[in-house]
């Protein structure tokens, strides 16, 4: 089997078997999302580094509140999902998916975002939406491929200046945060969609007070007439 999937109700660990199926490398344990379902697995086992030709890993919906550290032996994979668990951290040797392109963390209890991400290089999209976040690290800035940020429903006080080298970001959503301001080289964020859509780019819920000088006097006039009109409601 290339592919799996392990589904039930009570689902609260993962079948041995599965650790004998070497050259797997979709593995699904997460109910539909549709269903509004939980599983209980708690605890992703060691055991995970046998299954080395890993591709997707699907652990949304369940009850994890660690991951072992030897997720970081999966060095073929390119998108793990971890949305709707207990997670407060992330081992460091998560560090060393480089193949990583898509990493889904929504709805945990992290409270900052840990500075092994930002070693993926690779990494394309990031959703570490409502969570406790407060602090983004300078490194984030070395996620140069980065086109999808979603940090809604987060405790940011601030925007680092680094969030603004992330050149290729088409999506950043900043939503029901505690951002009072914005960087001053927020309009180098050339790649957002600023027009009448501007579905790529989310503040509401934020207490914003004023759009940033800089970004208004030099920016395109897109991001302006944005900004004007958001501070103005």
């Amino acid at each position: 089997k290339k592919k799996l999937k392990v589904s039930g109700r009570e689902l609260a660990s993962v079948p041995t078997q599965v650790f004998g199926l070497d050259q797997l490398q979709v593995l699904e344990m997460s109910p539909e999302r549709e269903s509004c379902l939980r599983y209980q697995l708690e605890l992703l086992p060691r055991e995970i580094s046998r299954l080395r030709n890993l591709t997707c890993l699907y652990l949304d919906s369940n009850n994890l509140k660690r991951i072992p550290a030897e997720i970081g032996t999966l060095s073929h994979l390119e998108r793990l999902t971890l949305s709707n668990n207990s997670l407060s951290s992330l081992p460091p040797e998560m560090g060393a998916l480089q193949r990583l392109h898509s990493l889904h963390l929504a709805n945990n209890s992290l409270t900052e975002l840990p500075s092994p991400l930002c070693q993926l290089r690779s990494l394309i999209f990031l959703d570490v939406s409502d969570n406790k976040i407060g602090t983004i690290p300078p490194s984030i800035r070395h996620l140069e491929k980065l086109e999808t940020l979603l940090l809604l429903f987060n405790s940011l006080e601030r925007l680092p200046e680094d969030v603004c080298l992330l050149r290729n970001l088409h999506t950043l959503w900043l939503g029901n945060n505690h951002l009072r301001s914005l960087p001053a080289s927020f309009g180098e964020l050339v790649n957002l969609d600023w027009g009448s859509n501007y579905c790529s780019c989310n503040f509401e819920g934020n207490p914003l007070e004023s759009p940033p000088p800089e970004v208004c006097s030099r920016g395109p006039e897109e991001i302006r007439n944005y900004f004007l009109s958001f501070c103005r409601t």
